[in-house]
């Protein structure tokens, strides 16, 4: 079971954010409304429907689109920062649980990325034979698995390690290779690689 817990703010730098997003008198309204949190301020913005969350909306786009275009410049391995910065930006503040899978070729280099599935903040049920005929069609020599934990912390659970030991074997039957498994929550990425679990 999860586990809340808080993640450190950085006031400064959602400050200068948005002051570089709209006008200084939105700027003022919204960091003073927020409390200098960057999910609150996405939160806001998202509910209002304003022009605020337009601009937002398109920032980040561009960011994670950035991101993921330097990942797959060179070897995912040989980038493991932007990796993870990607799928931070992406995974981290959702309220419910996706599994993501990166699907590479056989050099490292990303050819897709999938939301294979969509759970509820408790969890979310993975079925090998979806994830099996995904990598089948996009003809991919690997994968890295990526999924969130909304309100908890960014440590696999036993779940997670049955889930990845399972998705492994039934990969490796069509020689398909499983990089790693990276667990998000907020502003923490772990993987499970690292931690010798794949």
């Amino acid at each position: 079971m999860s586990t809340t817990t808080n993640f450190p703010r950085n006031p400064e730098l959602v400050a200068r954010s948005i002051r570089a997003l709209t006008s200084e008198r939105a700027a003022k309204r919204l960091l003073r409304l927020s409390n200098g949190s960057a999910a609150t301020l996405l939160g806001m913005a998202q509910v209002t429907q304003g022009r605020e969350w337009e601009r937002l909306r398109a920032a980040l786009d561009l960011h994670q689109q950035a991101l993921l275009e330097t990942a797959a410049r060179g070897p995912v391995l040989g980038s493991p920062a932007e990796t993870k910065e990607y799928l931070r930006s992406k995974l981290g503040t959702l309220a419910h649980e996706v599994f993501c899978i990166l699907f590479l070729d056989n050099r490292h280099r990303i050819m897709a990325m999938r939301e294979i599935f969509r759970g509820t903040i408790d969890g979310a049920t993975v079925h090998p034979r979806e994830v099996i005929h995904e990598a089948l069609t996009i003809r991919a020599a690997a994968v890295i698995f990526a999924h969130n934990h909304p309100s908890g912390v960014a440590e696999p659970s036993q779940a997670d390690e049955r889930i990845t030991r399972r998705l492994k074997d039934a990969l490796a039957l069509i020689d398909i290779r499983v990089l790693d498994h990276l667990i998000v929550c907020g502003s923490d990425c772990t993987s499970m690689a690292e931690r010798g679990l794949v």
